[in-house]
């Protein structure tokens, strides 16, 4: 599959946004710290980068859009494993990224488990259309206009996008992985199955 590269105008964006993350990034270093969590010992080979948050923030309430122009939030998904991933057109690693949690949701997308992406795109169309364009057809599309739902739980374990962050069927965090990772992969699969057999 061929993805598209980001465009001038989205690049721009994106520089811009990430100098916002830079500034999140120091305020929230000198409140959150990391330590060993009980799915650490998942963090391996393409999970390496998995960090377990010692104070991590509450799960954000705020209103996301859906694909087909309603409302809805994170805690609609109480119940089930969530893995939320904060992404976006301009963001080459998050391109690279997509696909990979494509096929974890065809994987394990059940009543027990969902992968949650969060567009952080200037327009809902650029990330409807770079879905369908690349035939994610098991993403469906979650856009946060605002983007205060990124602002919200980034903390010191992220720079910038993608940020992925693991969530229990009572929406506390489990833990997070700050850049791109190859979630279709053996140790990917190995820590999704832990925590949805443990929570």
């Amino acid at each position: 599959m061929q993805l598209p590269k980001p465009t001038l105008g989205n690049a721009i964006t994106g520089m811009f946004l990430i100098g916002l993350l830079g500034i999140v990034y120091v305020i929230g270093s000198a409140v959150v710290t990391t330590e060993r969590g009980p799915f650490d010992r998942y963090a391996v080979g393409t999970m390496a980068d998995f960090r377990t948050v010692s104070t991590p923030p509450d799960q954000p309430l705020m209103e996301l859009r859906t694909e087909d122009g309603g409302t809805t939030t994170l805690a609609s998904k109480r119940g089930k494993i969530i893995l939320v991933n904060f992404w976006a057109t301009w963001c080459a690693p998050c391109v690279i990224e997509m696909p990979y949690l494509n096929e974890l949701q065809a994987r394990y997308g059940s009543d027990e488990f969902e992968v949650v992406t969060i567009s952080m795109d200037r327009t809902q169309a650029d990330a409807e259309r770079f879905l369908q364009d690349n035939e994610l057809e098991h993403l469906p599309l979650y856009f946060d206009p605002s983007m205060s739902i990124a602002f919200n739980v980034m903390g010191a374990t992220n720079r910038g996008l993608p940020l992925t962050i693991l969530y229990d069927r009572n929406g506390q965090e489990l833990g997070r992985l700050a850049g791109e990772a190859e979630w279709a992969s053996e140790d990917a699969f190995r820590l999704i199955e832990a925590v949805i057999e443990q929570y």
